[in-house]
């Protein structure tokens, strides 16, 4: 198993990959999302890398900067990529 995936809860890999779909979805970059939603360029990273869990306050910041709900970024919904 990737080790990367060891280190965050299945919750916080679900957002990560939410985040980056809708990211490049809409054709934006990490330091551009990190703008709006006010959060470092690096917090992004970390997210999308799966090197940490964000915050509850940071997952509320990245969510409505996407347009959408916490909740709605990690509901049980298959990404198609």
């Amino acid at each position: 198993m990737n080790k990367r995936k060891d280190k965050v809860s299945r919750l916080a890999q679900k957002f990560a990959m939410r985040i980056k779909f809708e990211r490049e979805r809409r054709g934006i970059s990490q330091d551009k999302l990190a703008k709006f939603a006010g959060v470092g360029h690096s917090t992004i990273s970390q997210i999308e890398g799966l090197v940490c869990s964000p915050s509850l306050d940071v997952v509320e910041k990245i969510s409505r900067a996407l347009g959408y709900s916490p909740s709605e970024l990690i509901a049980d919904e298959q990404i198609i990529m």
